[in-house]
């Protein structure tokens, strides 16, 4: 069975099962679209009339979707590495501290029936934006401190993914909604490169912070701009690094020393070798810009 129609027929068995599931609850199935997996609920919306009372029989009308059959439970790694192909990062995990997953009764993409998957991780320990979220309240203090607040009070949301076919229900706002309280820490939070797209974070009550340009991505454009690369060249790969091919011996030494400095910030990335892939992934961080997210839990004070 080839991709295309398998998609098809995992989409009728979410079809079907729709209609058995209107079928239990006495109801009719006022769409029913299967091709290509389309498992969006609100697509396989059914009504179910009943009378609030037999003397008035008044008929009350509920809506049903597929979204209402997923619950959310402890998850694992098999969870993540079955969806960790839908997501736009691909760095292998690494350690975690809990892992989510959402899961039907009904057949989905993968074996396990996950339609969505949350990781959370310990934060890292220097963040500017954090300060800013905490008022400055970590300023002062000295480091083996200040990681040990942060390491008590503070879990980083690292990874969610969404089965493509089940994307645009809600469903990132809700797992990231209904989990954050299960952690037991007074804050969690998380940065996203896509922020500035789906901004799915705000809508399930974290806090946004905007961030400037980090001084290291300032201090290499300003070099990558005296050895005559322009920022508005750093969208292409290809022609920066014919560029800086090109470079004379003290100005190539130059940016590799400003591309060595810039790195060090990047754990393992900073062993790159020149070459394509290593300037194809320094541009990307030079143009990235992610956005903060925090989220302080009510019910739980801070512990200095």
């Amino acid at each position: 069975m080839n991709g295309e129609s398998g998609n098809q027929e995992e989409g009728y068995q979410v079809s079907r099962r729709t209609g058995w599931m209107c079928k239990r609850h006495k109801g009719t199935l006022l769409r029913r679209s299967g091709y290509a997996g389309q498992a969006r609920a609100q697509e396989h919306k059914c009504i179910r009339h009943k009378s609030t009372s037999k003397k008035e029989k008044v008929k009350k009308m509920e809506t049903c979707t597929i979204a209402s059959h997923l619950e959310i439970v402890e998850g694992n790694r098999g969870d993540y590495e079955g969806l960790s192909r839908y997501h736009y990062r691909g760095e292998s995990l690494g350690p975690y501290v809990r892992i989510f997953a959402m899961r039907g009764r009904f057949a989905t993409a993968s074996r396990a029936g996950t339609a969505g998957v949350i990781v959370y991780t310990m934060p890292t320990v220097a963040l500017e934006l954090r300060n800013v979220a905490l008022g400055g309240m970590l300023e002062g203090l000295d480091r083996q401190a200040r990681i040990a607040i942060v390491n008590r009070n503070i879990r980083r949301i690292s990874r969610v993914i969404i089965e493509p076919r089940f994307r645009g229900l809600g469903l990132a706002v809700r797992i990231v909604k209904e989990t954050m309280p299960k952690m037991d820490v007074p804050m969690v939070e998380s940065l996203a490169v896509m922020g500035q797209v789906n901004p799915f974070f705000e809508k399930a009550g974290m806090v946004r912070y905007d961030g400037g340009m980090p001084e290291r991505c300032v201090r290499l454009i300003e070099a990558l701009s005296a050895a005559g690369i322009e920022e508005e060249e750093l969208n292409n790969p290809k022609s920066v690094q014919r560029k800086m091919e090109g470079l004379g011996r003290r100005a190539a030494d130059f940016i590799e020393r400003e591309i060595h400095n810039f790195l060090q910030s990047y754990g393992k990335r900073r062993y790159m070798q020149g070459g394509i892939e290593r300037t194809r992934y320094v541009l990307s961080k030079l143009t990235d810009r992610p956005v903060y997210y925090f989220w302080r839990n009510p019910n739980l004070q801070l512990t200095i």
